[in-house]
């Protein structure tokens, strides 16, 4: 008589070595990362990892380790799977497309929906992380995008939700103490970053510095578009040296590290204020035999950046070079887009050979904002990369390199605006724009961004100048550079999502497939923020209260409306003042007095911390 054991002796032997060794690879990622999973109610059907090249795989053997990162292997499990989360989050509740058509304001709404999901599905993933780092780690964010709109829009747009500087993710001790020192920072012109480095060594606390863009490519996303939105997060193995919110624009050239350095070799300097026909004859000493319309330069387009780079553009177009445009079909397969998304090209700056035996190479030049420059530069050690920077001004009204002039002038001379006019526009300017010229000035100086050097480098915004990082990018729609495929629905309940983690020990691509564990409309409620569920229709009266709604309040405000919060010791305090209808809705603002003000009333030890002034 066979017994149920003997059955289940026989089947674990029919196993194949390969069956077996898959079964204890996704046994090992669903154990590892089951705080984020359960979170989300999701189950890992299925993990598969490629190495995008085999001295990826070396690198990893001769560490006889499976991470390639400076984190241990479960926090790289762990933030792989947060990129996935919220890529996965952002492209089934985020309104992919519904901007599609509809005019600008109501186009702007769509987007901070999409950025909303991202926002919050990344920060709650990275909570339930933080909760398993060793009790003296943090994760801090030190640069984020949403603060600013893009491409020369103007202030309507309001602040995005995102993920910006002094978002502390740690154990609570250690996050409560660092909270106070980062509220120093931004507030007492007496305690430095010098100061802030000290005090956290003194404690022996270690502080992994993040530059995060929860949605690249929003405007994409809301439209529509099939190729481009995803997620990045930058981990460094230590914070940046910025000490406040801040987000601004960079010029960025991203060339091969020996085009630049064989340059060197002969006296030339390249960087981002060379005459590109002197980058084009280093590219050409380099690459012997490319034909100079076989260099691709990448670079943002469209009118809005004809005043900032047209200069840029004329210059290449001089040296013989190809400007990509949608029409071009990249190696992958895919054609590119240059409307937004300076740093996913950034992986596909190298040469290679076509089927005639023709030497290409693609480049990328213009600017890009400042988390996005920040990926992009300390992806230089990684990928064989030199990515100079230059600091530039928040408005589009100079060439690039007047304009990274006007961010070296003193904002406190008394003869700020006649050199600003004099030298730069070369025009009498009004008043508010010689304003908006020095406020781009001080912001930066009061986060710490460098303005003397002409060019700076990722280093630059690094204390210890010898650092690791790790990069992580969730596709939430194919990528043209790469030729990563997006969410794609596998069944009924069953999405493949594909993230990218590259360090400089290896470059990988895993992808997951992840079940949601509730009907749809119930995996909804799970992504969305507690606030826009509230403005979207839902009874906060009605709904069971949880001692947890007070820290996701909290999280969302710092998402939704980090502009109009204050913070006086313990309290932070909502000025609605401060809010603009484009950021939240007037009739959406009432709504969140009201909401919080309920809270308040009811439960009142839980929502302490919080004060309204309206």
């Amino acid at each position: 008589m066979t017994t149920a054991t003997d059955n289940s002796t026989q089947s674990a032997k029919n196993i194949s070595p390969a069956d077996a060794q898959k079964q204890n690879l996704i046994s090992q990622w669903a154990f590892d990362t089951r705080p984020i999973l359960g979170r989300f109610h999701l189950w890992l059907e299925d993990v598969r990892i490629h190495w995008y090249s085999d001295t990826s795989q070396k690198k990893i053997k001769r560490r006889h380790m499976d991470t390639v990162s400076f984190t241990d292997g479960r926090t790289e499990k762990m933030l792989a799977i947060t990129a996935a989360v919220t890529a996965l989050g952002t492209r089934l509740f985020g309104r992919y497309g519904e901007g599609k058509g509809l005019p600008k304001t109501e186009l702007n709404l769509v987007k901070k929906d999409a950025d909303a999901i991202s926002a919050y599905a990344m920060s709650e993933s990275l909570w339930y992380l933080s909760r398993t780092l060793p009790e003296n780690h943090a994760i801090m964010v030190c640069l984020g995008e949403g603060l600013m709109p893009k491409a020369g829009e103007t202030a309507e747009m309001g602040a995005n939700p995102l993920l910006g500087f002094g978002r502390i993710y740690a154990r609570p001790q250690v996050a409560k103490f660092l909270e106070d020192r980062v509220l120093r920072l931004i507030n007492d012109p007496e305690y430095a970053w010098e100061k802030f480095s000290r005090d956290i060594q003194k404690r022996d606390i270690t502080v992994w510095g993040a530059a995060i863009d929860t949605l690249e490519n929003t405007s994409r996303f809301a439209k529509g578009e099939p190729t481009g939105p995803m997620s990045v997060f930058h981990l460094f193995d230590q914070p940046l040296i910025i000490s406040d919110q801040y987000e601004g624009y960079m010029g960025c050239l991203v060339l091969p590290e020996q085009v630049v350095e064989n340059a060197a070799y002969k006296s030339v300097l390249v960087n981002y204020f060379t005459p590109r026909y002197m980058v084009m004859d280093a590219i050409q000493e380099t690459f012997d035999g490319i034909k100079a319309e076989n260099v691709h330069v990448w670079t943002l387009t469209g009118n809005t950046r004809r005043e900032r780079i047209e200069k840029i553009w004329n210059q290449w177009r001089d040296t013989g070079a190809h400007l990509i445009d949608e029409n071009w079909i990249l190696p992958t397969g895919i054609a590119p887009f240059t409307d937004s998304g300076t740093y996913a090209p950034t992986f596909a700056v190298k040469p290679w050979t076509d089927d005639k035996g023709d030497i290409h190479l693609l480049v990328v030049d213009g600017y890009a904002a400042s988390a996005e420059a920040m990926q992009a530069a300390s992806l230089s050690g990684i990928l064989g990369l030199d990515v100079s920077l230059a600091v530039l001004s928040s408005k589009f009204k100079l060439p690039y390199d007047k304009d990274a002039a006007a961010m070296k002038l003193d904002p406190q001379d008394n003869n700020f605006a006649t050199r600003l006019e004099q030298d730069l526009f070369g025009t009498d300017m009004p008043p508010e724009m010689i304003e908006n010229y020095r406020n781009s000035i001080v912001e930066a100086k009061n986060a710490g961004i460098p303005l003397k050097p002409r060019t700076i480098n990722a280093s630059d915004l690094i204390a210890a100048k010898k650092w690791q990082t790790l990069a992580v990018s969730g596709y939430m729609l194919p990528d043209p550079y790469s030729g990563a495929q997006g969410v794609k629905q596998i069944s009924e309940d069953t999405w493949e999502v594909t993230v990218r983690v590259t360090s400089e020990f290896g470059d990988k691509a895993i992808t997951f497939a992840l079940r949601l564990l509730e009907p749809i409309q119930q995996s909804k409620l799970i992504f969305s923020p507690l606030l826009n569920r509230f403005f979207k229709g839902e009874d906060f009266r009605t709904r069971a209260v949880k001692i947890s709604d007070s820290g996701r309040i909290r999280n969302e405000l710092q998402t939704l409306c980090t502009e109009a919060l204050e913070y006086f010791g313990d309290k932070m305090v909502l000025r609605f003042d401060k809010i603009t209808p484009t950021t939240i809705s007037a009739d959406e603002q009432e709504m969140l007095k009201q909401i919080l003000a309920w809270y308040k009333e009811n439960y009142p030890i839980w929502f302490e911390w919080l004060e309204l002034s309206v």
